[in-house]
């Protein structure tokens, strides 16, 4: 029976470490993450399904500080699946016949963090879910398999998300049998044809009101919940945009503004496009177009100077 040390968190972590075990893949130790208090967890948790199989789980700060276990089990394979840590070189020798990451990207298109978000915040029309081989470089591995998935014009990071988890599985699942057989072709990559980008945080959710609708529309899909929020601040007030659709073209009127038709609270975008804006939270509460009207009235609000 082949065996595999796991690195692995979050959805992807739990759904392809059971395709590993349904592979009949001996796993005796899954590397995690311990859950951050601060952040919001809203996916699964790969050590719950570790536990509730029997596998040995740590959470060490750095992987190398478990290097002399890990090596004494003489894995074949190492795989990681979203797991937030670099590997070593020295640790990614270790498995005698491999280490294999699974990416949410269309390699080589962005490497690096969260590159489903970054897909989205540019407007991608689609992305995917690839399986490569692990180096010192990050995410520049050799390609086992890959497989796109399409982002549709209104779908939020989290809806694209859960669409490259499934594609990750399907990945995975039809890799395996070649993968433990050997016989899996292994692909270069052409990293010149290809992106690296860095992590996120909250503050990058902060609206530039000169940019146009569709820019801000791909802000708001690329970190709406259960990521942090596009948002701006209305008189030191917190505004947070959560939802959009692109209108047409904007009414004849200052832009950037936010004014009121009917129940819909809308953006006058500098570019003479609008958006529609589905779901707002002002102050922490939800936000409405009546709402909006009683606080600062019929006229539209300049956002200029904001």
């Amino acid at each position: 029976m082949p065996r595999a040390v796991v690195f692995a968190y979050h959805n992807v972590g739990y759904r392809c470490l059971e395709a590993l075990l349904d592979a009949e893949v001996e796993v005796p130790l899954l590397l995690t993450h311990q859950d951050n208090p601060q952040e919001n967890i809203w996916f699964d948790s790969v050590a719950k399904l570790a536990q509730s199989r029997g596998i040995r789980i740590i959470t060490p700060d750095e992987p190398e500080a478990a290097h002399k276990e890990i090596a004494a089990l003489k894995p074949d394979f190492f795989f990681s699946f979203y797991y937030r840590h670099m590997l070593s070189p020295t640790l990614l020798a270790v498995p005698t016949r491999g280490a294999f990451n699974l990416h949410g990207s269309l390699l080589p298109k962005y490497r690096g963090r969260v590159p489903v978000n970054w897909a989205v915040l540019h407007g991608e029309a689609e992305t995917g879910a690839t399986l490569h081989e692990m180096t010192a470089k990050p995410d520049a591995g050799r390609i086992v398999d890959q497989e796109a998935v399409p982002i549709l014009p209104d779908e939020t990071a989290r809806e694209v998300f859960d669409k490259v988890t499934d594609a990750a599985e399907r990945v995975l699942r039809r890799s395996l049998p070649r993968l433990l057989d050997g016989t899996a072709p292994l692909h270069e990559q052409d990293l010149s044809q290809g992106s690296y980008f860095g992590g996120r945080k909250a503050e990058d959710g902060r609206i530039d009101w000169q940019q146009g609708a569709q820019q801000i529309h791909n802000l708001v899909r690329a970190v709406a919940p259960p990521y942090p929020g596009a948002f701006c601040d209305i008189r030191g007030v917190r505004l947070r945009i959560l939802r959009t659709r692109r209108a047409g073209p904007s009414p004849d009127i200052a832009a950037p503004s936010l004014y009121t038709a009917g129940d819909s609270l809308l953006a006058a975008c500098t570019d003479g496009e609008q958006l529609h804006i589905i779901t707002a939270e002002f102050n922490g509460a939800p936000l409405s177009a009546a709402q909006w009207r009683a606080l600062y009235g019929a006229f539209p609000f300049y956002l200029g100077s904001q």
